[in-house]
Order: structure tokens, then C-alpha cells, then sequence
């Protein structure tokens, strides 16, 4: 990352965007823990990239004790607040090129973080190398250029290609939008292992129209349901792509 970067503006919420979305906090977050949970590792977990903290509090579930580091003092402050009530967090507040991590870890999970990174091959090598264990386990999930949503948006013309960084993406950070062979292209040029590779959960709409119907009776929950099943039987059509990592 270039130091001309602002971390506390990227995540800022727009007039016509949001940074995040109530599917991404309600419904992917939980679905994403429910992916990773057959392949969590006895021990700690370290989380690149922890923004407010409510993903942390989720996996503070599974783990009693967790790091979080993350590049914008804003949201890690804002975590610090909304996470109070679980003292065995630590905070680390920095970049992932340069910070100075001690341990290595049996979990590292790194959700929608990947995609912002100027040089993610090169973080990627420091947690093959430097963070996660011999018998750890690295949990990745980037957003899905090829999700149907997205495929939606260009015949639509919304979008140009299905892997268009679009100025609202460019504005909080992205530097790239991910399929599964270019995830895992980076992925093994960082000399990671993939053990598993998948999709979580089909999505034909776009975050803003979820939002919308999460506020109706229209989605049940059975159909959420079926939409993360359905998005493990065709991963390249979900709204997140979902890699499971071993040492390399």
C-alpha cells in the first residue's frame, strides 16, 4: 500500500453507495462463518482486516482469544467501542506490510479484505512465511466477479466487464475483482497450499435490492438457506468466493 492512501475515507458510506450493506453484516457474515466452521483449528485466530468489529464478535464464537489488526485507526476504534465486552481481543493497528506480528497463528481469516490490497500476493507470501502455523489453516473470501448479480450489471451495461473495479469499488479500495482462477492464481504464487475451494451464496441481487427485501416478509429464512446451498453446488455464480489455505 502507498502512503497517499486514506484508510479512514475508504470506508466511509456515500450519497448513492454504502461501504457495507445489511446482507453483507446479517446474512453473508453468517454464512461465511458457517463455511469456515468444518475447517477451523483448535487455537487462536488472527483477522486481517477487522473493520467495526462485527464479524470479530461472530468469531468470537469459535475462538477465546483473537488479534485483529486493521489499516483504518477509525474503524479499529470503532471496534475497540463496540467490542468492549470481550477483553481477550487484541487490536493492532496498522499495515499488513509492514506490521510486526510475534506468533503465528492456527486460523488467519482475511474476508473482503484481499481485493483492497496493492500488492495482495505479497501480504499473502508474509502469512505463508511469517503468521500461519504449520498445522493452521487460512480462510479467504473476496467478492465474486463473476457472481450472477454482477454478470446481471453488464448485460444490463451498469458494468463493463464482470471483473471492473467500478468507481463506488475504487472509492473504498478495491484494487480488484476477484473469480476463483485469479484468487487462487495469487493464492499459489504466495506458495499457499488451497486445500478447498467454493462459493458462498447465490446471488442474483444486488446489495442495495437485499437490503430492500430483508426489510419484508418476501425472503424466508428456509430461502437464504437454499441460496447458500445452492451457491456450494455453483460456486462461480455466488455473491463471495471461498478459499481454505494450508502452509505451503
Amino acid at each position: 500500500m502507498t502512503g497517499e492512501r486514506n484508510y479512514d475515507e475508504e470506508i466511509l458510506d456515500a450519497a448513492d453507495h454504502k461501504y457495507g450493506y445489511d446482507f453483507d453484516f446479517d446474512v453473508m457474515h453468517r454464512f461465511m462463518l458457517e463455511a469456515f466452521e468444518p475447517f477451523l483449528v483448535q487455537g487462536g485466530a488472527l483477522e486481517l482486516g477487522c473493520l467495526e468489529g462485527r464479524f470479530t464478535r461472530r468469531l468470537a464464537s469459535k475462538f477465546s482469544e483473537i488479534t485483529c489488526v486493521e489499516a483504518s485507526a477509525l474503524a479499529l476504534e470503532s471496534a475497540r467501542r463496540n467490542l468492549t465486552d470481550l477483553p481477550s481481543i487484541e487490536f493492532v493497528q496498522g499495515l499488513f506490510e509492514n506490521i510486526d506480528l510475534k506468533e503465528r497463528y492456527e486460523n488467519i481469516i482475511l474476508t473482503h479484505v484481499l481485493e483492497h490490497l496493492d500488492d495482495p500476493v505479497f501480504v499473502l507470501k508474509r502469512i505463508n512465511d511469517e503468521w500461519l502455523s504449520d498445522s493452521g489453516r487460512l480462510f479467504v473470501v473476496c467478492p465474486n466477479a463473476n457472481a450472477a448479480s454482477r454478470q446481471i450489471a453488464v448485460k444490463m451495461g451498469l458494468i463493463s466487464h464482470n471483473s471492473a473495479v467500478t468507481p463506488a469499488e475504487q472509492e473504498h479500495g478495491h484494487r480488484i475483482t476477484y473469480s476463483l482462477d485469479t484468487l487462487e492464481r495469487d493464492l499459489v504464487s504466495a506458495g499457499l497450499k488451497v486445500e478447498y475451494r467454493s462459493g458462498i451464496f447465490f446471488k442474483a441481487l444486488a446489495n442495495f435490492q437485499w437490503d430492500q427485501l430483508l426489510q419484508t416478509d418476501i425472503i424466508s429464512e428456509a430461502y437464504l438457506e437454499g441460496c447458500y446451498k445452492l451457491g456450494q453446488q455453483y460456486p462461480d455464480l455466488c455473491a463471495s468466493i471461498f478459499f481454505v489455505c494450508r502452509k505451503g
